[in-house]
C-alpha cells in the first residue's frame, strides 16, 4: 500500500512538472530525445518528462553594455571607448542550435567588432562622425548575428576616453579657432566701419554745410556731458585766410 502512494506521488509530480506556462515574450524550444522537434509558446504547454526537454529563450530586446576597449586609430591615437548594443532574438530555433550561448556570443562579438570598425577611422571622424560609426557597427554586427537568428537594431558609441596630452592639443586647437574667427569678425568690421567713414567724408564734401552741422550736433553732445564747460562755436570762415596764407605761392613759370 504504501508502494502505491509513493508511486502515485511520483505520478503525480511527473505530470505536474508536464505544464508549463510560457509568457508573451517568451517561447520554448522542444527536444525529444536529443532531436529538435518544434517551438512552442507562448501559453500552457506540456512537456513530456524524460523524454521531451524544454529551453526557453526571450523575444524582448536586450540592452547590453560593451566593456571599454583600449583601441589605435588610424592616425595611431589610444582611445578607450565603451558602447552599448540593442538586439533581440528572431528565431528561437536558431538562437539555441546555431549558437551555444548568443548572449555571450554576441557581446564577444560586439567588442572585436567595435576594436576592428574604430580601429580604422581617424581620432576626428571618430569624434565628429559618430552617427556614420554606429551605422557601420550595427551593420557589420548584424550580418555576423544574421545566422544565430538574433538581430541587432542599434549600436550606439558612449564614452570616448582621450588621453590628457591629447586633451590638452584639442583644447589648444579650439582655441585657436576661436581666435582666429575673432580677429577676423573684427577685421571685418573695421573694414565696414572704415567703408562708411569714406562715404561719409564724400556726402560730407559734396554738401559742405553738412560739416557745420556735424560740428554743432558734435558741440551739443559735448555739452550734455559736460556741463561745467562752456563752448563758442565759431565760423569755419574766420579761418579761411589762415589757410590762404599758409599755401605755398605757385611759380610764374614765364618770369
Amino acid at each position: 500500500m504504501d508502494a502505491t502512494i509513493v508511486i502515485l506521488i511520483i505520478l503525480g509530480l511527473l505530470l505536474f512538472s508536464a505544464f508549463n506556462i510560457l509568457r508573451e515574450y517568451e517561447r520554448g524550444v522542444i527536444f525529444m530525445l536529443g532531436r529538435y522537434w518544434k517551438v512552442k509558446g507562448p501559453g500552457l504547454i506540456i512537456v513530456i518528462p524524460g523524454i521531451q526537454k524544454m529551453v526557453k529563450v526571450s523575444l524582448r530586446t536586450v540592452v547590453m553594455d560593451v566593456p571599454p576597449q583600449d583601441i589605435i586609430t588610424r592616425d595611431n591615437v589610444t582611445v578607450k571607448v565603451n558602447a552599448v548594443i540593442y538586439f533581440r532574438v528572431m528565431d528561437s530555433k536558431k538562437a539555441i542550435i546555431e549558437v551555444e550561448d548568443y548572449l555571450y556570443a554576441t557581446s564577444q562579438l560586439a567588442q572585436t567588432t567595435l576594436r576592428s570598425v574604430l580601429g580604422q577611422s581617424q581620432l576626428d571622424d571618430l569624434l565628429s562622425k559618430r552617427e556614420e560609426i554606429n551605422s557601420q557597427l550595427q551593420r557589420v554586427i548584424d550580418e555576423q548575428t544574421e545566422p544565430w537568428g538574433v538581430k541587432v537594431a542599434n549600436v550606439e558609441v558612449k564614452n570616448v576616453d582621450l588621453p590628457q596630452e591629447m586633451q590638452r592639443a584639442i583644447a589648444k586647437q579650439a582655441e585657436a579657432e576661436r581666435e582666429r574667427r575673432a580677429k577676423v569678425i573684427n577685421a571685418k568690421g573695421e573694414y565696414e566701419a572704415a567703408e562708411k567713414l569714406g562715404q561719409a567724408a564724400d556726402t560730407i564734401g559734396k554738401h559742405p554745410p553738412a560739416l557745420q552741422l556735424r560740428f554743432l550736433q558734435t558741440i551739443l553732445d559735448i555739452s550734455t556731458d559736460r556741463n561745467t564747460t562752456t563752448f563758442f562755436p565759431l565760423p569755419m570762415e574766420l579761418f579761411e585766410g589762415f589757410y590762404n596764407q599758409r599755401k605755398p605761392k605757385s611759380s610764374n613759370n614765364g618770369d
